[in-house]
């Protein structure tokens, strides 16, 4: 199964809890608590890909991201969690 590192952004209890994927542009899940955004996120995965037409860019290892500085910064600020991704067709690397 894949999975996709998932940048978490809490703002505080006043606030949504956000999670957006570096790998999926545009892909984001919310919730009024770290736990329902969580949840929420595996479904935001799946519409996601589903409007790609049902193939996904290739899940790079958090390893992978760090070494993108923009992504690396956002992972020092955030907390990261790694969300499954069930039944995708990977598009092929770029070479």
């Amino acid at each position: 199964m894949t999975h996709y590192v998932a940048i978490i952004e809490d703002a505080g209890p006043d606030h949504a809890v956000g999670v957006w994927f570096p790998d999926l542009p545009g892909c984001f899940a919310a919730g009024d608590t770290l736990d329902e955004a969580l949840l929420n996120a595996p479904e935001a995965v799946a519409v996601w890909i589903e409007a790609q037409g049902g193939a996904a860019p290739r899940a790079r290892t958090p390893s992978e991201l760090k070494a993108d500085a923009e992504t690396a910064a956002e992972m020092a600020r955030h907390a990261i969690a790694l969300i499954p991704a069930s039944d995708v067709s990977l598009q092929p690397a770029a070479e």
